[in-house]
């Protein structure tokens, strides 16, 4: 998401302003500062940052500093207060105000706040979607109203509004258009994504009764909108992210069934494997009901690559809490996770909560879960040396640029030997080793 708004910032300026991206600070005219309040401390590493470009600002009076995202809807004012040389702090949802908070700098002399939540507003004054490449992310929805007791989203970004069904679709199509050919959906809670219908939309529904007995004449689901965007031309991969377990409904369940372009990777946080540590988490459901979802899911799509999120030594959690998270690790068998030790977010109940755990207990448990994890996810990459995988060619390979990345269909980097042709195309590979973070691959012969 944080990726998405920045490339948003960016297509915002170059429409306004005419402005290109640099590399170099130095060279800067606007420099900001996109940020994210998840982790521990997130405050203070962006003031840490703010202090680099100090001296950029002293030597420049007319470069423009600018702080967005969580940590700026978090602090609002105190940034401008702690560090005056900033000169727009502005939220998620005002980005898109990016060019008269910088008129309104210019012209007051005053820096300028704006931390609002203007419901959907700001995809209406986005500028069309410009990419390089043959992905792209589509934001359907804002916000979440999940109120996990542990997390800042709610408060830094709002309540979950989702955009129109049209808007979104025509989105993908124009991206389309630009040779996209595979699509990220993104929101806080993707899976919670209710569209809008209008109304000659509702009228297409209506001609179809089992559409309109699922959407019920109003609104579009995730799983009608991955099976509108899989007739769009051009799209041949939907993926999306990231999920909730309540939000997994029997439709988008049913959608791995039926979807062929809907790819085999989920990424599904649980959190914890506790039912103790997930009510005082405000999860909203049990072990028993994640284990279900899951066993419909594979059934649905047997190839089903699963990755997750995980906190420990959230605040009261004993060494039985943290078994049972083990447990589903082994009776799941995730294809990978992120998994970190609890840090308090400050303003949420979870940072109140007593019976904190030491942090040396936090690293112990991290460190025996992150073993686990990290065994599965080989487990995965080995099972797939000797298949045949259709990638997506993304570039370059990191570590030696004579040969080229590409992604496979349940997420993973595949480093084989090319044609610099095929960026931006799918190709067939066999995969020939299983390396710590990535697949060795050669091209089919068919390819080659």
């Amino acid at each position: 998401m944080n990726e998405y708004d920045s490339d948003r910032m960016a297509d915002v300026l170059a429409a306004a302003e005419g402005a290109a991206r640099t590399d170099r600070p130095d060279d800067a005219d606007v420099i900001l500062f996109n940020t994210c309040s998840v982790r521990e401390k997130a405050q203070e590493r962006v003031f840490h940052d703010l202090g680099r470009v100090r001296a950029l600002k002293a030597a420049r009076p007319d470069l423009v500093i600018g702080v967005g995202g969580c940590v700026a809807s978090q602090e609002g004012a105190e940034i401008v207060r702690r560090a005056p040389y900033v000169d727009i702090v502005f939220g998620p949802q005002t980005l898109h105000r990016l060019p008269a908070l910088m008129r309104a700098r210019l012209e007051t002399g005053v820096p300028q706040v704006d931390i609002s939540f203007p419901e959907i507003e700001k995809f209406d004054h986005l500028p069309p979607p410009h990419v390089e490449g043959a992905s792209a992310f589509v934001s359907i929805m804002e916000g979440c109203s999940k109120y996990c007791s542990f997390c800042v989203v709610p408060y830094t970004r709002g309540e979950e509004v989702s955009r129109p069904f049209d808007d979104v679709l025509t989105e993908i199509a124009d991206l389309a258009d630009q040779g996209v050919r595979e699509v990220t959906l993104l929101g806080q809670n993707v899976n919670a994504y209710r569209g809008p219908l209008t109304a000659a939309t509702r009228d297409r529904a209506s001609q179809n009764m089992q559409v309109a007995r699922r959407v019920g004449h109003e609104v579009a689901d995730l799983a009608m909108l991955l099976e509108y965007a899989a007739e769009i031309p051009g799209i041949e991969r939907l993926r999306y992210t990231t999920s909730h377990p309540k939000e997994m409904t029997p439709r988008l369940i049913d959608a791995y069934a039926s979807n062929d372009k809907l790819v085999s990777h989920l990424h599904l946080p649980v959190q914890s494997g506790s039912d103790r540590v997930l009510a005082a988490m405000k999860r909203g459901y049990t072990m028993l009901e994640y284990k279900s979802i899951v066993r419909r899911l594979r059934a649905a799509r047997p190839a089903l690559s699963l990755t997750s999120d995980f906190i420990v030594g959230f605040p009261g959690e004993t060494d039985a809490d943290f078994d049972a998270t083990l447990r589903l690790v082994e009776a799941v068998a995730f294809d990978g996770a992120f998994s970190f030790a609890y840090s308090a977010r400050p303003g949420t109940p979870a940072a109140e909560l007593r019976d904190q755990v030491p942090p040396e207990k936090q690293q112990q448990r991290l460190s025996k879960l992150q073993a686990l994890l990290d065994s599965q996810y080989r487990d995965y990459s080995a099972a797939m040396v000797g298949s045949r995988q259709r990638v997506l060619v993304t570039g370059p390979a990191v570590k030696n640029p004579r040969e080229l990345a590409a992604r496979t269909d349940n997420n993973r980097v595949v480093n084989f030997a090319g044609d610099a042709a095929s960026i931006d195309t799918y190709v067939e590979v066999d995969i020939t080793a299983a390396l710590p973070h990535s697949l060795r691959g050669e091209l089919t012969p068919a390819h080659a």
